[in-house]
């Protein structure tokens, strides 16, 4: 008697376990099984070759071009706002607004016009690296001594951004008017965010970058939630905050690097799948924003592909709307929260 009363007893434990593991994961379970079937109809939807065909694969393998690059963008432009939110304490930023894509275009049109069209043939990995690292200096040097130092301030810190953003992009502006119709042409092409400029050559470069920077936050996530707390709550914890938060905003140079590298700038995407992200998460750490965040970055930006391409035939207006739907979200959690 006594046997069967703890065995129902342990019954009960296991089955009230369940359901509050469910409901911790499942909104992450969901939008994992949606961006699985969204990749595989990417990869077989409208492949007009029999499936039991060697051209029905060739298709596939070309198209998995376009799907890596989603991945990498979608993991890159989600974990580096997310943890961008984390160094600021402040999720109505993002950091494309404080210089990073007007930084982007200006590196793009200085080698234009310094170089003129024999800077199309300079692509490849030197000039991967060049842009990682100067994106990577710029956001070391700069951000890392505000948010560091005794002049951590929130605003000084937007007004700076807003400051140098414009003055790229006027010196950008500036070279600009001086090229030929042609470079303008050419240059206009890689300053316009597209999945379809996706490149082979790049993304096996750019996958085990991302696979290591993913690995590195994710081990440090515990620490992360730490310095989420504060500087005063960090450091009380024994967590070198300065330290930190030069990590992490080193972290966002080269994530942000690798993104606009393959696919060109993209202003609000990772703000929108942040703020859906922290919508379904029910406590405030990083391991659960991190792959819920990822997770609807993913959906999003396969999801649109899809539906573009295949219902509108209009594949290559996928960030336009993106971004047009990022920047109504940003306005209208601007204008109810204000900078908080």
């Amino acid at each position: 008697m006594l046997r069967s009363r703890v065995r129902e007893r342990r019954a009960l434990r296991v089955s009230d376990a369940a359901p509050s593991w469910l409901g911790r994961h499942r909104a992450l379970l969901v939008v994992g099984c949606v961006a699985a079937a969204l990749a595989v109809a990417i990869l077989v939807y409208g492949n007009p070759a029999p499936v039991d065909s060697s051209a029905f694969w060739i298709i596939v393998r070309s198209r998995l071009v376009s799907l890596g690059t989603i991945v990498l963008v979608s993991i890159c432009q989600a974990l580096a706002t997310v943890l961008f939110h984390t160094a600021t304490a402040n999720r109505i930023l993002t950091p494309s607004i404080l210089g990073f894509d007007a930084l982007y275009v200006l590196s793009q049109t200085a080698l234009m016009f310094v170089f003129g069209m024999a800077a199309v043939g300079m692509e490849g990995i030197p000039k991967i690296i060049a842009q990682s690292l100067l994106m990577i200096a710029f956001a070391t040097v700069l951000y890392g001594w505000l948010f560091s130092g005794k002049r951590a301030n929130l605003h000084l810190l937007l007004l700076i951004g807003v400051v140098l953003g414009i003055g790229f992009g006027s010196l950008s502006t500036f070279m600009q008017r001086l090229l030929t119709p042609s470079e303008f042409d050419v240059l206009s092409a890689r300053l316009f965010g597209s999945i379809g400029k996706g490149n082979p050559d790049y993304l096996p470069i750019a996958g085990v970058i991302v696979a290591i920077v993913l690995v590195i936050v994710w081990r440090r996530r515990h620490v992360f939630d730490v310095v989420a707390l504060g500087r005063d709550v960090a450091t009380g914890l024994g967590v070198s905050y300065r330290r930190e938060v030069v990590l992490i905003l080193v972290t966002v140079a080269v994530l942000i690097s690798m993104s606009v590298t393959m696919v060109g700038p993209m202003t609000f995407f990772g703000f929108l799948v942040a703020t859906i992200a922290y919508q379904f998460t029910r406590e405030d750490r990083h391991t659960e924003t991190i792959p819920l965040a990822i997770g609807v970055a993913l959906v999003t930006l396969l999801g649109a592909t899809f539906i573009l391409k295949h219902v509108f035939a209009a594949a290559g207006l996928v960030t336009v709307i993106i971004e047009f739907a990022g920047g109504l979200v940003f306005l209208v959690i601007l204008l109810r929260k204000g900078l908080r």
